[in-house]
């Protein structure tokens, strides 16, 4: 399969043209954007996040405990770390040791352990025990940055938030929607490109996405149901 950093590859249907974007225009891209956003909601219309959680302080701490971890596994962990410690003054106070014992399996036990406990006392000193929802209050907790501070924002409050993992960096770039690695610029192309209701559904669906069909290695191509408008920037291996 040919391929190249801004050109590409054929879309599905016979003698269709090669989709290149090297040239698309802002407006063309928008339109791209929201054909691919109207795209997985028919593939994955009740995607959500795959943490399970009650309240915005368990999807706080389940998004910590989930880098370098699956969802899984962190669902796997939370029900005990919640039940016993279901407050933030509660796991803020707890014994170190006793909470890497819960968590353990996640990986990583001692540094998500301290991480987690400092964000639970600094919402239990700072905000009286609730999750803040503004950006520049979520991000001074320690350890939280935008990626998490949007899926909190996006899932738990239901603000326009788009979270830029590395499924939603990886697909971002593989449908052209930006040519950046950087996850903070991500987020700014991809706000442009489609309206804020639409923000944290398109995420949640991307991250589906690529779980399910658009994998790193091996994406599967010639069943993708949004090949029509990926121009497949950096594929060199599809299934």
């Amino acid at each position: 399969m040919k391929t190249a950093r801004r050109t590409l590859a054929k879309p599905a249907g016979a003698g269709a043209r090669p989709l290149n974007v090297a040239r698309e225009s802002l407006a063309a891209k928008r339109t791209r954007a929201r054909a691919i956003a109207r795209g997985l909601d028919r593939l994955y219309p009740d995607a959500w996040c795959e943490l399970n959680y009650r309240t915005p302080f368990e999807l706080l701490i389940a998004t910590i405990l989930s880098a370098q971890c699956t969802d899984k596994m962190v669902n796997q962990v939370t029900p005990e770390l919640f039940a016993k410690y279901p407050t933030p003054d509660a796991l803020g106070a707890a014994s170190p040791a006793a909470v890497e014992t819960v968590i353990k399996r996640t990986g990583f036990f001692r540094q998500k352990t301290k991480a987690i406990q400092t964000v639970a006392r600094r919402v239990a000193e700072d905000h009286g025990g609730r999750v803040p929802e503004a950006m520049d209050e979520l991000t001074t907790l320690p350890g939280v940055g935008r990626k998490t501070a949007n899926v909190v924002r996006g899932t738990a409050f239901g603000h326009p938030a788009i979270f830029v993992d590395t499924h939603v960096r990886r697909l971002a770039n593989r449908l052209g929607l930006t040519v950046s690695d950087d996850p903070d610029t991500i987020e700014v192309d991809l706000q442009a490109l489609l309206p804020p209701r639409a923000w944290t559904a398109f995420a949640h669906r991307l991250i589906h996405h690529g779980r399910r069909v658009c994998a790193a290695r091996t994406p599967r191509c010639t069943s993708c149901a949004l090949r029509r408008w990926c121009p497949q920037i950096g594929v060199t291996n599809a299934a």
